[in-house]
Formats: structure tokens, C-alpha cells, sequence
């Protein structure tokens, strides 16, 4: 054999609308020769999988998909994209998806992405079996009975042809016990005892709904696939001053383009001019415009609102945030909650019970108890038929899907249904402080001048003194200066003074910013104003002292202030019944300070180590949520149940944690875990339903009170009431308490 690398190949996968198709493929193809590693992704539509040369080849593979009834082609393959079919009291969804879709081959198993229900081959299906069976209806009122039973029987054998087909691929690809087999074991059964009306009538039902099935998961699809259509096809490129349209994904990192007021920006970069409102509802769910200007971040798929910018890229096309963000989604469905794999361990020894019991219905009466054959095969067909596991596998995965899909319209990422059940398990939540629970950023707090000098005068000289400087203090005394609208006095030879402030010579005499500690050995702060900084001091505020020589000009406070929702954050988590800590390397007054005024617990002094033990301490208590910045908080967030990064579409928010809040809103933490808590009961209503339908109807099937249609119908609409609670979550928005 060739010592050849294997291959990691993928396809799109049109027609999937629920787990058991996804198993239905992964069982027929990891059984091929050099086939392995693989994986279906029901919401990305996408089997991939390590193909190694000397094994299947890929037309194999594609061949065998096309048999069991669903479309595929290599990922990336254009196809004819069309209105997407939406339910009457829906809105318009998206068609397009973040990679092009594949055109379909074969006996499409659904709909194409974008392709009008009745355009698929389950949706003609419903068309024809309901046409066949309208039509036999009218024969049999127009002639005999006898001829109306010949015409119900050729409808249901023309309506079931299809799904016999289907259930046969299956059978040949070892896997006997499949919803196609159960009901073409029903149909062909109840043809043989004369029951061929409701024979013809359980296949159109059967048909619908499968049709619905099909219409819910592309609805649970669409609220990501949305996102694609936000980012411009065409970007205004600038070379050597000239502008020229070009495809947004032909952009490369350092190109400049132009924005125009209105214009999507079409790719992630930097503003390199201009300033104006950016909306960045499409990547965050921040729906306020925020001013931004030179040097600042922005999102492809945002909308500048007033002034033409010029942007620099920083990313390319194929890993903006918002393709990020829809791949994370998508591939968020393989970290399964432990309910998930529990109910999927479950039916695979669920459908072979049913029809073991079945075939007892079946058998025992009659050669028991000498009971009417006919009557028992009917029975046995109904029970045969209310054991079809559509609702029960549906259950879990409509939900997780439909979580996921309103979380990230809000700018809230859960990597999977694992992540959400924990997320509902939270009973405490650690923030870190500076970046998290605070801006990050130093801001002045409180200006404090000496006799006989106003508030300007202070600015003037100390933003003299800190002209240049990158300092965040430094920094923070500019922009107050700035914004006051004070001009800084003109300076030179600026120099710092290791661990006590900066000097410099400001409007041709010395001045100093420092610490209140340095400028009371230089004269530089009164007695009154050295109490003052104590004060500030104990509200966790930092203090510099300005003053020239041997004459105090007063003090300017600042503090990295926390976030404005930051204590209703924690009312709303108090509300749940979480409890709040913060954990920080600060000083403990300054975290005091910070703590207090948001009524939550602190730990402060802490090194990465310290915050890892804490995490492990409180875990031990329940699960734990970790809030952080995703760097430097990294082994707390990995400790956690689970780790949540908040930042605007960083690569670590994205790729690190196990969660990322996109809007830097404290008060998405209480917003994340409501939504956690809702899916898990959305679930626990969806099991109920499954479980509880059917728990009754085996119960009538087998006394006779039901009959074959009733029983489809009972599985048909359990199935469509679970899919329909589970598109609920679509509309449910988290950031609303109670």
C-alpha cells in the first residue's frame, strides 16, 4: 500500500432535518473502507471526514449519501439559490449561507438551502399523495366502494414507493431499523389486512411531516445564515488616491477602502480617517451607533451612519468576525449536551424495542388467546407506527439550535449544548476586574484645585506635563483636558521620575505631576489637600498631586470606573440566584471600593494561580461561570464549568472560552444564563411532549380505541408541537428579566 497522507474532506449535505438523518449518514459512511474521523453537522450541513487515497473514493461517498435520499457536493459548489419557504406567521429568512450551496442530486431527502417547499422531493411528494388522495376519495363517492379501495391502494403504493426506496438504501447499508422502514412496514401492512384508505392516508401524513420538519430546520438555520448577507459583496478600494469597486473578498491586510455615510464597511479593519456613528448591531446587537475614529476597531457588516471614513483592513474576507461568528455557531452543534447523547443512546435501542413489542402485539393474542388476526396486525401496525422516534430525536437538538441562533443575534456565543446545560447549572459567577466588571481604562474622577487656581489652570499645566506620554494616567488627564477644552501649556525636557510622577518644563517654569507621597516632600501639596488624598485614596482612586516649585496648584483623582450597567448586572444575578465575586490582582482598597459600591463579593491581590484556586473552591459548591478577558485570565476561564471571554470579536473571545459576550455588557452574564435556563426548559417541555404523546397513544393503539392515521397523526404532530416550542426560542430575548 502507498504510504499516503489521509485527507480531510468536506461536502455540503442538503435535505437534513434532524438527528436521525445526521446518524443515517454517519452510520453508512464510517463503515466504508479508509474512511474515518467522521462528522455531520445537521445545522452547518456538512459531512467531513479523513479519507485516506488508497480506500473509498469520494464518488463512493457521494453516491451512497444520494441513496439514502439526501443532495451533496463539495463544499464551496455554487447552486441555484431561490426564496427560502417560511411558515405564514414568520418572517422573511435568509437564503444565503456563509459558503455557497450545493447544488442536488438524486432523490433530494429536503430542501436545497433557498429552495421553495414544494420544489423538494418531500415536498412534491405531499403534493402527489395528497392530489392521489383526494382523487380516490372522489372515485370511490363517484362508483363502488370496491373500486375506491383499488384507487386508495394504488395512492398509497405511488406514495410510499419513495420512502420503501429510501428504507431499502438503508436496510443495504445495515442499518434495518429506521423511520423509512417502520413506515413502509405500516403502509405495506395495512394494505394486506384491506385497510388501504388509512394506509394511503398515514403516508400523506407521514409526507407532511416530514415537510415541516424540513421547513423548522431551516428556520433554526436562518438567524445565522442572516449574518452573511450583512457583509457588502463590493468594497470602494483607495490606490494612490483613486477609488475603484472591487469584490469584498478580494480585500487584503493593509489595503485601504473608502466608507461612504450608509455603506455596510466590508471587511474588518482600523480607522485610518474620519470619524462618525458606527453601527454595530449586526455583530454585537448593540442597536445605538457608537462614535468612532482614527485607530479605532471596526466590524465588516457594520453601517457607517454620518461620515466617510477610511479604513484600513486588518483581516481577511474569509476571517472576519462575522464568518467567525457563523462558523462558531454552526460547529457549536458537535459539543452535544449530556441530554442530547443520552437520548441518542437512547433511541438506538428504542426503535428495535418497538418493534420487538410490536411484533408481540402482534403474535401473542391470536396464538395465545385465539383473538382475531386482523385486528391484532392493525394494533401491532398502529404501536409500530406511534413508536417513530421523530419528536423524541428532534427534541433537543430544535432547541439547542434555536438557542444558539438567538443568542448570537444578541452578541452571546455558547459553544454548543454542553455549554448551555452547564451555563443553566451556574450557581456562581467570578469576574475578573479590570477589562470585565471596569472599562479597562483609567478616567478622571475628581479635580481638586488649590486656592486661587481654577479647574483650566490645573488641566493646563498637568496636560502640559503628560503631553506625549502613553501612560494610562497620562492619558486620562488628555482626554479630560480635552474634553474640557483646555489647550495644554507648551512644554520640554518632559522626563519621568521612577516611581514618583514626571517633570517637565511647562510655559518656561518646572512643573510636576506626582505623587501626593513626592510632592509633600517638595512642598508641593498642603495639609488640607493631603487629607483630601487619603480620602480619594480610600475610595479606590488613584491621586497625583501637580504643583510647581514649593507652590501646590491641587490634585487630580482617577479611577478605572466600572462598566454603567455593572451593579444592575449583579441585582439581576442576585435575582437568580447566583452568587458575585471578583477576583483581582489589585490592592485591596481599590477592589474594596470597586466591590462595594456593586454589592458583590471580592478576593483581591491575586495572581493567575490564586484566581485557579478560587475557581476550583467555589466549584466545589456548584458550577461555576468565569468572566474574563481571555488572556490573561486563561487557566480560571479552562477551570470553570464554564469560561466566558468578553470582547468585541477578539480572537481569544471567539476561540478561547467556552462563551463570548460581544457587546462588553456586564449585564449579558445574567442575560446568558437566563437564556441557558430557558433552552434547558424548552427541552424538558419538548421530552414531555414526545414521551407523554406517545405514552398515551400506545396506550389506545393497543386497546383498539386508535387507529393507524390517528397514530401518524399523533407522531406527526408531536413532532411538529416540539419543533414549534423549539422555534419559541427564536423570538425569546434574554436581556429581559423575568
Amino acid at each position: 500500500m502507498r504510504d499516503e497522507q489521509a485527507e480531510r474532506v468536506e461536502w455540503r449535505v442538503t435535505g437534513m432535518d434532524c438527528a436521525a438523518c445526521t446518524r443515517k449518514i454517519t452510520a453508512a459512511v464510517e463503515r466504508m473502507p479508509g474512511v474515518g474521523e467522521v462528522s455531520v453537522g445537521l445545522m452547518a450541513e456538512k459531512l467531513s471526514l479523513t479519507l485516506h487515497p488508497d480506500g473509498t473514493s469520494r464518488d463512493q461517498i457521494e453516491d451512497t449519501v444520494r441513496r439514502l435520499g439526501f443532495g451533496i457536493a463539495p463544499r464551496g459548489q455554487e447552486a441555484p439559490r431561490k426564496k427560502a419557504f417560511v411558515l405564514p406567521d414568520a418572517a422573511p429568512a435568509a437564503a444565503v449561507a456563509p459558503a455557497a450551496a450545493p447544488a442536488t442530486h438524486g432523490h433530494d431527502h429536503g430542501a436545497a438551502r433557498g429552495q421553495r417547499w414544494h420544489r423538494t422531493a418531500k415536498g412534491r411528494l405531499v403534493v402527489m399523495t395528497g392530489v392521489l388522495l383526494a382523487a380516490a376519495w372522489a372515485f370511490e363517492l363517484l362508483t363502488t366502494a370496491e373500486w375506491g379501495y383499488w384507487a386508495f391502494l394504488l395512492a398509497c403504493v405511488i406514495g410510499v414507493a419513495p420512502v420503501a426506496k429510501r428504507a431499502f438504501a438503508a436496510l443495504r447499508m445495515g442499518q434495518p431499523f429506521t423511520i423509512e422502514s417502520l413506515m413502509t412496514i405500516a403502509a405495506v401492512g395495512a394494505l394486506f389486512i384491506g385497510a388501504a384508505e388509512e394506509a394511503a392516508l398515514v403516508v400523506f401524513l407521514f409526507a407532511l411531516g416530514e415537510v415541516l420538519e424540513g421547513v423548522a430546520a431551516g428556520r433554526a438555520r436562518d438567524g445565522i445564515r442572516a449574518l452573511a448577507d450583512l457583509v457588502p459583496k463590493t468594497a470602494l478600494l483607495e490606490v494612490n488616491g483613486k477609488t475603484r469597486e472591487v469584490p469584498a473578498d478580494s480585500l487584503g491586510i493593509g489595503q485601504v477602502v473608502l466608507v461612504r455615510p450608509g455603506d455596510r464597511i466590508p471587511a474588518d479593519g482600523a480607522i485610518a480617517e474620519g470619524t462618525s456613528g458606527i453601527d454595530d448591531s449586526p455583530v454585537t446587537g448593540e442597536s445605538v451607533p457608537v462614535t468612532k475614529g482614527p485607530g479605532d476597531g471596526v466590524f465588516a457588516g457594520s453601517i457607517n451612519t454620518e461620515a466617510a471614513l477610511r479604513v484600513r483592513v486588518m483581516r481577511e474576507p474569509a476571517d472576519n468576525t462575522i464568518a467567525r461568528i457563523i462558523r462558531l455557531v454552526e460547529e457549536a452543534e458537535e459539543a452535544r449536551a449530556p441530554t442530547e447523547r443520552f437520548i441518542d443512546r437512547f433511541s438506538r435501542w428504542y426503535m428495535p424495542a418497538v418493534v420487538a413489542v410490536s411484533a408481540l402485539v402482534v403474535l401473542v393474542p391470536p396464538l395465545a388467546f385465539g383473538a382475531d388476526w386482523g385486528s391484532w396486525i392493525y394494533r401491532g401496525l398502529a404501536l409500530l407506527l406511534i413508536g417513530c422516534p421523530c419528536a423524541l430525536v428532534i427534541s433537543v437538538p430544535a432547541s439547542i439550535a434555536s438557542s444558539l441562533s438567538a443568542g448570537a443575534k444578541r452578541g452571546l456565543l455558547m459553544k454548543g449544548g454542553a455549554v448551555i446545560e452547564a451555563a443553566a447549572k451556574v450557581t456562581h459567577v467570578a469576574f475578573d476586574k479590570t477589562g470585565t466588571l471596569t472599562h479597562g481604562r483609567p478616567v478622571v474622577t475628581d479635580l481638586v484645585p488649590a486656592a486661587g487656581v481654577d479647574e483650566a489652570g490645573l488641566l493646563a499645566v498637568a496636560g502640559g506635563v503628560e503631553a506625549g506620554s502613553s501612560h494610562p494616567l497620562a492619558q486620562a488627564i488628555l482626554a479630560r483636558a480635552a474634553e474640557a477644552g483646555v489647550a495644554p501649556l507648551p512644554a520640554r525636557e518632559a522626563r519621568a521620575l521612577v516611581g514618583r510622577g514626571v517633570e517637565a518644563v511647562v510655559a518656561d517654569e518646572p512643573a510636576w505631576v506626582s505623587s501626593p507621597r513626592h510632592a509633600a516632600e517638595q512642598g508641593g501639596i498642603e495639609a488640607d489637600a493631603i487629607r483630601r488624598a487619603t480620602a480619594l485614596e480610600s475610595e479606590g482612586k488613584t491621586v497625583v498631586a501637580v504643583f510647581r516649585a514649593r507652590r501646590p496648584l491641587g490634585l487630580i483623582a482617577m479611577r478605572d470606573e466600572p462598566r454603567a450597567d455593572a451593579a444592575e448586572a449583579m441585582a439581576q444575578l442576585r435575582a437568580l440566584d447566583v452568587g458575585a465575586v471578583m477576583l483581582t490582582g489589585d490592592n485591596p482598597r481599590t477592589a474594596e471600593a470597586i466591590a462595594g459600591a456593586l454589592g458583590m463579593d471580592h478576593r483581591a491581590g491575586m495572581l493567575p494561580e490564586g484566581k485557579l484556586a478560587a475557581i476550583r473552591e467555589m466549584a466545589a459548591q456548584g458550577g461555576v461561570m468565569m468572566i474574563g478577558d481571555g488572556i490573561n485570565d486563561a487557566p480560571a476561564l479552562k477551570q470553570a464549568s464554564v469560561g466566558v471571554a468578553m470582547g468585541s470579536g477578539t480572537d481569544v473571545a471567539l476561540e478561547t472560552a467556552d462563551a463570548a459576550i460581544l457587546r462588553d455588557r456586564v449585564a449579558d452574564v445574567p442575560a446568558l444564563i437566563r437564556l441557558a435556563r430557558a433552552t434547558m426548559g424548552n427541552i424538558r417541555q419538548n421530552v414531555a411532549i414526545a414521551l407523554g404523546l406517545k405514552a398515551v397513544f400506545l396506550v389506545t393503539s393497543v386497546l383498539g380505541i386508535t387507529g393507524l392515521w390517528i397514530a401518524i397523526l399523533a407522531d406527526t404532530g408531536a413532532t411538529v408541537l416540539v419543533t414549534l416550542n423549539a422555534l419559541r426560542l427564536l423570538a425569546f430575548d434574554p436581556s429581559k428579566r423575568g
